[in-house]
């Protein structure tokens, strides 16, 4: 099961798109996966064969499970399976009754022995503590065993019927769950990201005269459907600005920054009715200005249909988040761990601006950085935003 952000903790396997013996090459897709927040096509990143699917659709898992086998094609050098150090059998059917050791003795006596947080956690999940089977010193129940007895009650009563999937109530049920689920996760990787990430901000405005008049004119000789938007420049300038100050574009991880080589850009795309996914625009320093746009709007598209690929969820290495549509002048955001960075941009609008002790009005716009003090600090931050003003100053080298 792949980690899809440090915010996912498990999935659950909708289905497979490959069978036993079919040949694989990196960047297939292999399987589908449903998610706190959407559906993800999940990609291979090795090349071979398929030998074996450990794992049935429908099962929900940790993140970390293994779900399949997959060899090295035939006349290979090795022949050992890629990824796997040893075959993991697939999960026993929830309602099989564990059989690998003889239970150990019930409490006896008038009163159960159970910890305080046992109980508490009991009370919590409406598990009657008499139905528990203690693992603890002398049959003590532990909050092991309570969660355990809750899971187990769980799948064994009915599940919801899967014959609802695709009805509009099903649909619709389905949407309010996710929608709460979804809410759940970005709360608790928020939660995260400001407990643990000592955050530093920094904002500038910028004149992005310069950028629209020459965006205006580009676009006068492109057809309609490949004009450019003020949102290609500001992901384009961000990802240029990165090159120049490295520190902010990588993760944070086991107590050291660790650089990214590549510049993929996350853009925070609100969904609808509620949610928001930050999926990664691979490469976007190398792509020219229309390429960035076309794969800007496709993105956008998927995102809200709920079709996104694994490794656009998990391999940005920076997030810009844009409120501009909304009204929004400034905006002041929360790094999404493990990242160690994330830019925001405000409204385009027109402001007295001085230049050549000359005063006009111009269009402008806010640019925030946030940015993880572990991994950089307010200089560098400075240089960064410095770099996006030059930038934008000239569009044509963008």
């Amino acid at each position: 099961m792949p980690s899809l952000g440090a915010d996912m903790e498990s999935g659950t396997l909708v289905e497979w798109r490959v069978k036993p013996g079919d040949r694989v090459r990196r960047g297939d897709i292999v399987a589908l996966i449903d998610t706190d927040k959407a559906e993800v096509e999940v990609e291979i990143f090795v090349d071979g064969v398929v030998e074996e699917l450990l794992v049935a659709p429908g099962a929900k898992l940790p993140v970390g499970t293994i779900l399949a086998r997959i060899r090295e094609p035939a006349g290979a050098a090795a022949s050992t399976p890629i990824g796997v150090a040893k075959p993991v059998p697939p999960p026993p059917p929830a309602a099989a009754p564990a059989k690998a050791a003889p239970p150990l003795p019930a409490p006896t006596g008038p009163r159960l022995r159970a910890s305080p947080l046992a109980r508490r956690v009991a009370a919590e999940l409406g598990v009657d503590l008499a139905s528990v089977r203690g693992t603890g010193e002398g049959g003590a129940i532990t909050r092991a065993d309570v969660e355990g007895a809750r899971a187990s009650a769980a799948s064994t009563s009915a599940p919801p019927a899967p014959a609802l999937r695709g009805t509009p109530e099903g649909d619709a049920a389905r949407a309010a769950e996710r929608a709460l689920a979804m809410r759940r996760t970005i709360a608790a990787a928020m939660a995260r990201s400001k407990r643990e990430i000592p955050h530093y901000y920094l904002a500038t405005r910028i004149d992005l005269g310069p950028a629209l008049r020459w965006m205006e004119a580009e676009n006068l000789r492109r057809p309609v459907t490949e004009r450019l938007l003020p949102a290609a420049l500001l992901v384009k300038a961000t990802a240029l600005a990165l090159r120049e100050v490295p520190e902010l574009n990588g993760s944070f991880a086991s107590g050291a920054f660790v650089p990214s080589e590549s510049i993929h850009v996350g853009v925070a795309v609100a969904l609808r009715p509620a949610g928001l996914v930050a999926p990664a625009l691979h490469h976007a320093d190398r792509l020219s200005l229309g390429e960035l746009m076309a794969a800007l709007r496709d993105l956008v598209r998927r995102a809200r249909a709920g079709v996104l690929r694994s490794s656009e969820l998990s391999d940005a290495t920076v997030t810009v988040t844009n409120l501009g549509d909304q009204g929004v002048d400034t905006v002041f955001a929360v790094i999404h761990p493990p990242q160690v960075a994330i830019v925001g941009f405000g409204r385009v609008r027109e402001e007295p601006w001085a230049e050549a002790g000359v005063v006009g009005a111009r269009p402008t716009v806010t640019v925030t950085l946030a940015g993880d003090h572990r991994a950089s600090d307010g200089h560098r931050g400075g240089l960064f935003l410095s770099a996006m003003g030059r930038l934008l100053r000239s569009p044509e080298a963008l």
